[in-house]
């Protein structure tokens, strides 16, 4: 590929304007985010994962939700405790007494959108549970293997206050996360907004009509893969991870994996801003919330190194 920018566009005029409407949806479900929606379709149209680490009641479940209904998808919901068992997630079987055979009950991970709520409250051999279904979109139980949805999509939560009975997410799950987020409290118009919405019509989430299926997500995923991204935008991405690898702050490093997770939300990112092709600033704009799961330090680390990276890496010019 060479260093000049494409001018195609891999995507139809429908497709561009529904997305649209998505985004519109998902901000009426979740009042004065949209750096967060945004956010969390980079990571839905990357084929990630979604990590939410913010205080009880700001809406993460309601952007789940919403999200699982805009989409025409399966929503399900795991609240973690100390005793979920990886059976719970992931389903079991069950001996049937009149067939005299085992049958197989799939558990909450066969969704589209699957909100796991508090996951460090989960043990590790559960939170384990979900590694194979995260990063292969299948699940084994008792050595037969069970494809999931192909859109299967997890938001998962944690609170960054009480620590008291938790796990801390191990490395290797915590990148399979592509974006660690944090929603924040609204602004006053939105919170008033919020109020008169639910003082006229109630709770809204189960009212919205989908915008795409399953199916057309899957296909605009797909797509988004096939993103152009010129030699030299990948020279920069890997001059940054080879930077954030000596960082004083980056003591875990920086996985290949998550150098693939974070060119998938640059062409995700690119999408939403209307271009068929990526550039460095979409690499810039999304680079916080996939350095705040994979750096010690969460966001605060992530804008500090964020700084440092910006200021001693060149940015290629594009032609």
């Amino acid at each position: 590929m060479t260093d000049d920018v494409p001018t195609a566009t891999l995507f139809s005029k429908d497709m561009l304007e529904r997305i649209e409407r998505l985004r519109t949806t998902l901000n009426t479900a979740l009042r004065g985010k949209a750096g967060v929606i945004n956010n969390a379709l980079v990571s839905l149209l990357s084929r990630g994962h979604l990590l939410l680490e913010d205080m009880p009641g700001l809406g993460k479940t309601t952007l789940a939700k919403a999200l699982a209904h805009s989409i025409g998808g399966r929503f399900a919901r795991v609240q973690c405790t100390p005793d979920l068992l990886p059976g719970d997630i992931t389903g079991f079987n069950l001996f049937n007494q009149k067939t005299r055979e085992f049958e197989f009950m799939p558990g909450p991970v066969f969704a589209d959108v699957l909100l796991v709520d508090e996951i460090n409250r989960a043990t590790p051999r559960t939170q384990s549970a979900l590694l194979e279904a995260m990063s292969e979109r299948q699940v084994t139980v008792d050595n037969t293997l069970y494809p999931l949805s192909e859109t299967f999509f997890v938001i998962a939560t944690q609170n960054p206050v009480e620590h008291h009975g938790t796990y801390p997410l191990p490395e290797a799950q915590l990148d399979r996360f592509a974006m660690k987020l944090q929603i924040g409290y609204p602004g006053r118009e939105a919170e008033i907004a919020m109020l008169a919405d639910a003082a006229e019509t109630g709770e809204r989430t189960n009212a919205f009509c989908p915008v795409l299926t399953p199916g057309e997500l899957a296909g605009l995923q797909r797509q988004i893969a096939c993103l152009p991204v010129a030699r030299s935008v990948q020279s920069y991405l890997v001059e940054l991870a080879q930077a954030i690898r000596t960082h004083p702050e980056a003591s875990m490093g920086f996985s290949p994996r998550a150098l693939l997770t974070w060119q998938r939300a640059a062409q995700a990112h690119a999408f939403l801003k209307g271009r068929g092709f990526v550039t460095p600033d979409d690499v810039q704009q999304i680079a916080g919330p996939v350095l705040a799961v994979r750096l010690p330090g969460g966001f605060r680390a992530a804008e500090r190194v964020l700084q440092d990276l910006i200021e001693t890496v060149p940015v290629p010019q594009l032609r």
